[in-house]
């Protein structure tokens, strides 16, 4: 088949090459802020942040070159559970969980209109270089069910 007709595929997506999970992009600023300088070598740009809270790899490249999530300079969310969701503004789990105790969405209405807000630093403050808009309402959900799967029990 002439090549002039065939479409020629879009960049793939990284993998990790320890889990296999998709890779998100992450900035240099993202990097700068959560590798110390010496390993801020060992991966090159454009690298990419391992999703998978169960992986012990942080960042890879696409040399399959790692930065395990017990190295980094702080915590991360996913990562390490206790880290805060929100890296820019501090939003935590245990918030989460007591605006679903108290049943209000307070604090996570607050942490959202936030993270769309321009104060939001998520290239350099999140770990993925991600807002954590999605983090936040996944948690709240998973908690929602958790106090509703509860109540039906009793």
């Amino acid at each position: 088949m002439n090549k002039a007709f065939v479409r020629e595929p879009e960049r793939l997506a990284d993998y990790c090459p320890r889990c296999g999970s998709q890779g998100q992009p992450v900035s240099t600023e993202t990097l700068q802020a959560y590798l110390p300088d010496a390993l801020r070598k060992n991966v090159s740009d454009p690298a990419n942040f391992c999703p998978s809270p169960k992986c012990e790899v942080a960042y890879f490249d696409a040399f399959e070159r790692i930065v395990l999530a017990a190295d980094l300079s702080q915590p991360a969310y996913p990562k390490d559970p206790d880290a805060p969701i929100c890296a820019c503004f501090g939003l935590t789990r245990q918030d989460i969980e007591q605006d679903v105790r108290e049943g209000v969405v307070t604090r996570v209405k607050a942490i959202i209109a936030k993270a769309n807000s321009p104060e939001a630093r998520c290239a350099s403050m999140a770990a993925n270089s991600c807002s954590c808009v999605a983090y936040v309402q996944k948690y709240y959900m998973q908690c929602r069910a958790a106090k509703d799967d509860a109540r039906g029990r009793d």
